[in-house]
């Protein structure tokens, strides 16, 4: 961004509940022309959330943007399809849920609900929202996903710096690396105390990440068939925790999927952000015969 160059309006938004007290927040800025990298790495770290938004014209093909977000746009999707770029305050991560979730009701709040399309350095995400009785709700569809087994070596150390005791580990949940547009480290503990009491070495942990290449750490404990409790460590974000990470719930949900821990048909309800005084729902859903995650969630603007 120039020197002379008016800076942007920047919003802020809550993902994962219909209150400002809880979900995630994120940064959102509906019109990114003209801001460089570094300038809106500068606005991420003002900002100080684990994630911002900032969107620009879509790539050729896509169909026409609405980067002033007046519902106006060229070509076929016109004003519903956008570049989308995420950047957390130490860095730009490839995609991120929540702050998807918040620009996508931004947009609904602008321009109505529909169906929208982002362009994101992970690939092509189509969000679908809708409004009832005033809430907002928007669906994310995730990239392709996939799991990788974890070396042990690796695990080890992720534990270490957890200071976690493997015992405490819940076996029917074998560790993995999960995909769904970002890399995390699933990681399940058999009980919900193990869960609540995080304190890690925040150097050691983001190393490991680092080398891995994790935008976060997804610790779980299920509740029940289709209820879990997650938390997600972010130090290479320089965030200590992420109070709701849709990127994570969509590669858990593909992780629980291809282990058979869940039907390949199913609606998940994760619970994330209690911990931390900022409670959030994310709704997964699993579709058999289709690849792809879809994460939902309601939003809302932080005044």
């Amino acid at each position: 961004m120039t020197t002379n160059a008016p800076r942007p309006e920047i919003l802020r938004y809550t993902a994962f509940s219909s209150s400002p007290e809880g979900g995630n927040p994120a940064g959102v800025v509906l019109d990114a022309t003209g801001l460089d990298d570094a300038a809106m790495l500068a606005i991420a770290a003002e900002l100080g959330y684990s994630e911002s938004a900032f969107l620009t014209a879509p790539p050729a093909g896509l169909g026409g943007g609405d980067k002033d977000g007046d519902g106006e746009g060229g070509g076929e999707g016109a004003g519903r399809a956008y570049t989308i770029r995420y950047f957390s305050p130490k860095a730009e991560v490839p995609f991120c849920g929540h702050a998807t979730i918040a620009t996508a009701v931004a947009l609904a709040e602008r321009t109505g609900p529909g169906e929208l399309v982002f362009a994101t350095r992970a690939g092509t995400v189509p969000v679908a929202v809708t409004e009832e009785g005033g809430t907002v709700r928007a669906t994310l569809t995730s990239v392709e996903p996939h799991t990788e087994e974890i070396a042990g070596a690796d695990l080890a150390e992720a534990l270490a710096a957890l200071d976690w005791p493997a015992a405490d580990l819940d076996p029917a949940f074998p560790p993995r690396i999960a995909f769904a547009g970002a890399r995390h480290l699933v990681l399940a503990t058999a009980t919900r105390a193990r869960l609540a009491d995080l304190a890690y070495d925040f150097a050691r942990l983001e190393a490991l990440m680092h080398r891995l290449d994790l935008t976060t750490v997804q610790l779980v404990w299920r509740e029940s068939a289709g209820v879990f409790h997650v938390r997600d460590p972010f130090p290479v974000g320089g965030v200590v925790e992420d109070p709701a990470t849709g990127a994570a719930a969509a590669a858990f949900g593909a992780y629980a999927r291809e282990l058979g821990l869940v039907p390949e048909d199913a609606v998940l309800t994760l619970h994330q952000g209690e911990d931390l005084g900022r409670p959030g729902e994310l709704t997964v859903t699993l579709r058999a015969g289709d690849p792809r995650v879809h994460v939902s969630g309601t939003g809302a603007r932080i005044l």
